[in-house]
């Protein structure tokens, strides 16, 4: 087996280490710096002060490198080498060497904020710019001045700007580590195909056909690509004229049997996180799908977006590991070098920031103002001033800014905001195991349409055994499912028959039970989490978990608009939305939708749409809504001092909704609140 790059930089990178609180390792693909680094500290003793903490991106990332880890260096996985990632930990007293992804290490110095079980943090894969990442990069410049003396922290990445780390960390020390084992030939198109899927399988075909013996890598953007990739290659594949070819196999990451090809569809996870040996041919689309956040709509939307060039160049590196090899590029070579961006935008200047945001307020340093605090890239302040209104108005943060006990213990949950703020209202109204459900299953990602649509399959039933929300929404229908399988004893062919992904349903029945143990410790074991399963649920049962959501999500409401087939939300971004065509919300008797709603997310496709809704009364909205009169961004941030006036720092505030509209908040406010008070009770007097 040969030596990988990086161990022969050992003594190198042990007196840089020595020599230096912190450094920047710029370890190319294929160099061994996610598996070696930890081990090369552990030779020289650094684990008799502490364990080695090495961060990752993504959980899959955190667990297969754990357990290749813990096979080297001959340990069982969870004993001298384990993981720690949301919702599973597998460590004990003896872990010296800890995988973890970086929103665990972010949670633990929550608890302990200098770390101290810790004598070495390597940030690794410190590239992708995750938004944790960026937050623990601000974390360790301070934490470097805290523990001078006992810590030591690595910054590593394949293609990361050295230069720019450095500057960060006060000219740290820059180390390059070749990677690449063999050279890979770049072949571009011509021109940018139409159709990049059948393309690539045009490609694929022609690679398997006629070049030697070597996997094949295909980057698409998203499963619904894999999915359709896959069934059309195997189906030719299976076409292809008997002796013509080896045999091949399709998606199967595990090592292929002798004279038989993998040809392995993934997304960009398999750039630098899970690393695929074998591989020798990549057939790179130029294409990747990013999730992005627009602050002033509150919108989300999924979008295929061209790759960086720092992107292609980690593509083709997949395919030199264990000999020569080629990446097919499926765009023209000026595409590359014009319009491909330099590096990926990073995930903190496209991503909600509220609970980034909430956590550098629990830390509780009073010198932090959010609007200045230090980044590498600092993100909008309309991202920021955004997640301080979303923080204040579900009571996370009082008006002057200052965390509440309400925010202390949301940050003690491993979740977005507004589903912690929703557990810790239905601990209040004693629906809280319902609650738990409802966030387990929202975590999970559970989708289900009730309805088989567009299918061509006629024996393919309209399913016929679940409930339908009750008409109240999304929301009482996952709970719903969840009781339905609960009654099931849990049976994963029941899952199957009512066309559930079974894995998502497990998954969210161990982040309910997790949930569970937090949310008792939480409440000192003063409630009975499993009070609701195995009882019929009444609608007083249905009324404190809608109530608890309509707190939890804050300004996440909206309101139905009349002689208009839609909703306007309402707060500080006011825009016309409809509900998405996925949702179970119907109107009721009269052929009316509900007059109040809540929304888990917008998102942005062919119009702007509300995900997961639930109807909520218009009591509950009031108090919300008054809550905007008296905010002040300014205040929010947690500034104590300021070279400006505070009206000068308005002055260069976004403004407060969407819509640019020139009334203030209050009369804003003031006024929709009188106007659905009257409709409401118009409505009552007519009952």
């Amino acid at each position: 087996m040969a030596v990988l790059p990086i161990l022969r930089f050992e003594e190198k990178i042990l007196e840089a280490v020595e020599k230096n609180p912190v450094v920047v390792i710029i370890g190319e693909t294929g160099s061994g710096k996610s598996t070696q680094l930890s081990q090369i500290l552990r030779r020289r003793g650094y684990t008799r002060s502490g364990a080695i903490a090495i961060t990752q991106p993504r959980r899959v990332a955190a667990v297969s490198v754990s357990r290749r880890v813990a096979l080297e260096v001959g340990a069982q996985l969870g004993e001298e080498v384990g993981y720690a990632i949301r919702f599973e930990d597998r460590t004990s007293d003896k872990t010296c060497i800890k995988y973890l992804t970086d929103g665990v290490l972010l949670r633990e110095s929550l608890s302990n904020p200098r770390l101290d079980q810790y004598s070495v943090i390597i940030l690794d894969e410190a590239h992708e710019r995750s938004l944790n990442t960026d937050i623990l990069l601000g974390l360790m410049k301070r934490l470097v001045k805290m523990r001078s003396s006992n810590l030591k922290v690595l910054i590593t990445s394949a293609t990361l700007d050295g230069v720019k780390v450095s500057k960060f960390f006060s000219d740290c020390p820059i180390l390059n580590v070749p990677g690449q084992l063999f050279p890979v030939e770049k072949l571009y198109s011509s021109e940018r195909p139409k159709n990049y899927i059948e393309s690539s399988i045009r490609t694929a075909l022609d690679i398997h056909s006629r070049e030697p013996p070597g996997d094949i890598l295909i980057f698409m953007t998203g499963q619904d690509e894999i999915d359709k990739m896959v069934s059309k290659l195997e189906e030719k594949i299976q076409n292809l004229e008997e002796g013509s070819c080896m045999d091949a196999l399709v998606r199967v990451f595990s090592p292929a049997p002798q004279n038989c090809r993998r040809i392995i569809v993934a997304t960009n996870i398999a750039e630098t996180s899970l690393t695929v040996d074998g591989v020798v041919y990549v057939i790179d689309t130029g294409y990747v799908k990013q999730r992005q956040y627009n602050p002033s709509t509150g919108m989300y939307s999924l979008d295929v977006v061209q790759i960086s060039r720092v992107q292609a160049d980690q593509r083709a590196g997949r395919a030199g590991r264990t000999c020569p090899g080629k990446c097919y590029r499926l765009y023209p070579s000026s595409i590359y070098y014009e319009e491909f961006l330099d590096a990926t935008v990073p995930e903190i200047q496209r991503s909600s920031l509220t609970g980034s945001v909430l956590y550098l307020k629990s830390l509780n340093l009073p010198e932090i103002d959010i609007l200045k605090f230090d980044f590498l890239d600092s993100p909008s302040r309309e991202s920021l001033a955004d997640a301080l209104r979303q923080l204040y108005l579900i009571d996370a943060i009082d008006e002057n800014g200052m965390i509440t006990h309400v925010g202390r213990t949301m940050a003690e949950l491993p979740l977005e905001p507004s589903l912690s703020r929703t557990l810790i209202e239905a601990n209040e109204l004693g629906c809280l195991s319902q609650a738990l459900t409802v966030v387990a299953m929202l975590s999970a990602d559970i989708t289900y349409c009730p309805i088989q649509r567009n299918t061509k399959d006629k024996k393919r039933k309209q399913v016929l055994q679940l409930p339908d929300g009750s008409y109240w929404g999304d929301h009482i229908l996952l709970l719903q499912i969840y009781e339905c399988w609960d009654r099931a004893d849990y049976d994963p062919d029941w899952c199957i028959e009512q066309n559930l992904q079974v894995r998502k349903m497990k998954f969210a029945k161990d982040v309910r039970k997790q949930l569970s143990l937090i949310m008792q410790k939480i409440s000192k074991g003063t409630v009975d989490i499993q009070s609701s399963l195995r009882h019929k649920i009444v609608e007083q049962d249905y009324r404190g978990l809608r109530r608890a959501l309509c707190r939890g999500y804050g300004n996440q409401l909206a309101e139905r608009m009349l002689h208009h087939n839609g909703f306007r939300t309402l707060g500080y971004r006011s825009q016309l939305v409809q509900v998405h065509p996925s949702s179970v919300l119907e109107a009721n008797e009269d052929g009316r939708l509900p007059d109040y709603v809540v929304y888990h997310e917008l998102i942005s496709t062919s119009r702007p749409f509300m995900r997961n809704v639930c109807t909520v009364d218009m009591s509950w909205v009031i108090p919300i809504l008054k809550k905007l009169e008296k905010m002040d961004i300014y205040k929010l941030s947690g500034a104590l001092e300021s070279g400006k006036t505070e009206q000068e720092e308005h002055k260069q505030l976004p403004p407060p909704n969407a819509e640019g509209n020139s009334k203030s908040i209050g009369d804003s406010m003031e006024s929709r609140i009188l106007a659905a008070r009257e409709r409401y009770l118009n409505r009552k007097a007519k009952k």
